[in-house]
Order: structure tokens, then sequence, then C-alpha cells
């Protein structure tokens, strides 16, 4: 089995698109069967997510800062309906790094907002969150998912910075796939 897992929750597919070049940029640093094919959360099971001990996942932000799903406005099924499987789960000794689609330009008071929905479920459920970022080089007003100055996981603009998105993930990756594999091939995690 892949050592880190890849979720995400998306209705455009541009989340997809993220999380397959997050996915790519693993395999050419670590070689084949490092990360996990990404997974939309729709086809997922809190099973398929506790099954690993490094995860990464990955949302848009809708409209004014919600989470994707058929109540705000997608056509597929993503994070709203899956939330409901992690009620009472326990990530305790899980590694957790998130990423974030938002535009700066349509939504300046609401960019990224969904990661800290993400960050605030995850920790509360035990999770040790990892991969905050600076928010230098983005143009909003207000996010939620700012905190002590820095995002909460790697926020992306595809709309606006769409050529910076690649460096942006590459930067982030050096930072958060030491931690996530440190905890995936702890000798504890092969007998969890």
């Amino acid at each position: 089995m892949a050592q880190i897992g890849i979720f995400f929750g998306t209705d455009s597919g541009t989340t997809r698109l993220i999380a397959k070049k997050i996915a790519k940029s693993i395999k050419a640093r670590q070689g084949e069967g490092v990360a996990a094919k990404p997974m939309n959360v729709n086809r997922a099971t809190a099973a398929d997510l506790l099954a690993y001990r490094a995860l990464i996942l990955g949302t848009p932000t809708y409209g004014e800062g919600v989470l994707p799903g058929r109540d705000n406005g997608t056509d597929e099924a993503a994070w709203m309906e899956f939330l409901p499987q992690l009620a009472g789960q326990d990530f305790s000794g899980r590694r957790v790094a998130l990423f974030g689609l938002g535009d700066q330009e349509k939504y300046p008071t609401h960019f990224c907002d969904a990661l800290m929905d993400l960050y605030k479920l995850f920790g509360d459920a035990g999770a040790a969150l990892i991969g905050g970022m600076a928010t230098d080089g983005f143009e909003f007003r207000r996010s939620r998912a700012v905190q002590d100055g820095r995002f909460v996981g790697l926020a992306l603009d595809q709309h606006l910075q769409h050529q910076l998105t690649d460096e942006r993930i590459e930067a982030w990756l050096d930072a958060v796939l030491p931690l996530l594999l440190e905890v995936a091939t702890a000798p504890e995690a092969e007998s969890a």
C-alpha cells in the first residue's frame, strides 16, 4: 500500500487536477507507490482515510467561504456529503497536509476559507496538521484560512495566478513531504 493518501473534494475538476500534480511530483521525487492515486471523497469512506498515517487533503472554496457539496451548489457529492462519516473518528497519530483553491478577485474576503473548515475538523479529530504557507504574493482582503499570518495549508488561485501553481506546489512539498514520510514510515505506522 502507498504511504501517503491523497483525497480531495471537487465539482469542476480543478482540485482533482491539483491533486494529480501533487501526486506526480511526489512520484518524481520518491518513486512509484509512495503516494496513492488521488481519490475524490465522493468515492471514499472514512476507513479509506484512516488507512493512512500521512494524508494530503484538498478542497476548493465555494461561494462565500464554504466547502463544496450539493447544498452549496455542486452537481456532485463532495466534502459536505463526506463529513458525516468522520463523526467520532480518531485521527490521532496521523499527519495531515491541506491544499485549497480560491479566487482572490471574485471572493477577496473569503479566499480559501474552506481550508480552515478541514483544518478544524481534522485537528479536532486528533490529526497533526502541517504545511502552512506564507501569504506573500497573494492579493486578498480576508481569509479564515490565515492563522498567525500564514495560510493553514497550500493556497492556490488557478484563476489569477495559475502560472505560480507549480512553483508553489514544489515549495510546499519541500516542506511537507519529509514530515509526511516520517510518520508514514515510522514502525508504529506498520502496526496500526
